[in-house]
């Protein structure tokens, strides 16, 4: 009836969405990072989570919330965190994981704090772990990737990730260097709306915002005006719904200050990369992922920038939860691992 036996996991927190890669079954949950609370005469429940939780963003009746309890790749609501964890796992293992005593591996930003490491470490022990280690997401990137992490070549990866884009090179299973920005999906996502705001009037969500930016969004400006498409929203003039069109060259305008400050980061860490690891780089390039690298043409922005090859890696979405995954059946990386 209740399984004692525990199991290995690795987790990729995200901003935006929670991936679960289970020992010796791969990746088995992929499901964006958001919960709906219900509450009844002063107690709460969780309503839903992942999916059928996002489908209530922007349209929950009163006394129920959808939430996003991570922001900038960290947590900001704690105790709503740890249930959305909790339900995830048992979502990932087909059942409640409260006698099990699991093993899990979390990826974290790289510039998160120790009081911010703390957080995610402690949510997810109360969310039913035994064991829990934390590993950077760049770091599981560019393992998932297929980078030689373990070898003394210098790799550049740039994971653009839905609260923060991280950028490290790394070499000899550890990290050259490091930067973080706190700048990825959710901000663009920000950057679309308030643009759409100024220049039209018209007031979006954050589902139709991101619906522009997966649909025309592009880091660099389009020959002409580009594809267009209609958008709806409620017109701040008169208060009624509206809709109105746009095309690429706005959204590319409205992206152009996130993505300068992801150009700056590589940048940065570019001319903080020791000379030997940056001939590595002219020879290996740069490698993009998360899921800001499937904006059209942010390759070819970055590639322009800084005069190196840049590729996007085979599955961007899902690099750091295979690589977390792979670091955890794989000894040969505990040395990438921090215990906890």
């Amino acid at each position: 009836m209740f399984s004692f036996s525990g199991h290995d996991l690795a987790i990729d927190l995200g901003t935006v969405n929670t991936l679960v890669h289970v020992g010796g079954k791969g990746i088995v949950l992929n499901e964006p990072s958001v919960i709906a609370i219900e509450t009844i005469a002063g107690v709460s429940h969780v309503k839903a989570v992942g999916d059928e939780a996002r489908l209530m963003l922007g349209k929950t009746p009163e006394g129920v919330k959808a939430l996003r309890p991570l922001r900038d790749g960290v947590i900001a609501d704690f105790d709503v965190a740890e249930q959305m964890i909790r339900r995830f796992i048992d979502k990932a293992l087909g059942g409640s994981t409260r006698l099990r005593r699991n093993n899990i591996i979390v990826a974290v930003p790289s510039g998160s704090t120790m009081v911010e490491r703390r957080a995610i470490r402690d949510a997810t022990s109360n969310a039913g772990a035994s064991h829990v280690r934390l590993i950077d997401e760049s770091m599981a990137a560019a393992i998932g990737a297929g980078l030689p992490v373990t070898e003394p070549i210098g790799a550049m990866v740039v994971d653009i990730g839905g609260g923060t884009t991280e950028v490290a090179v790394l070499s000899l299973s550890g990290i050259a260097y490091s930067g973080s920005v706190r700048v990825g999906g959710d901000k663009m996502d920000e950057a679309i709306a308030s643009y759409i705001r100024r220049h039209h009037n018209l007031m979006i969500g954050e589902v139709t915002a991101e619906r522009v930016k997966i649909q025309i969004g592009r880091a660099t400006m389009p020959v002409g005006t580009g594809e267009a498409m209609s958008v709806k929203g409620r017109d701040l003039v008169n208060g009624r719904p509206a809709e109105i069109e746009i095309n690429e060259a706005q959204i590319a305008e409205a992206l152009r200050e996130s993505v300068g400050q992801i150009v700056g980061a590589v940048m940065n860490a570019l001319e903080e990369t020791p000379p030997e690891l940056s001939a590595d780089i002219i020879d290996e390039g740069i490698t993009l992922t998360g899921g800001g690298a499937l904006l059209r043409g942010m390759a070819d922005a970055i590639a322009e920038r800084t005069g190196l090859p840049v590729k996007i890696a085979e599955n961007p979405l899902m690099c750091v939860a295979m690589g977390a995954g792979v670091a955890l059946d794989n000894a040969v990386y505990d040395g990438v691992l921090a215990t906890g």
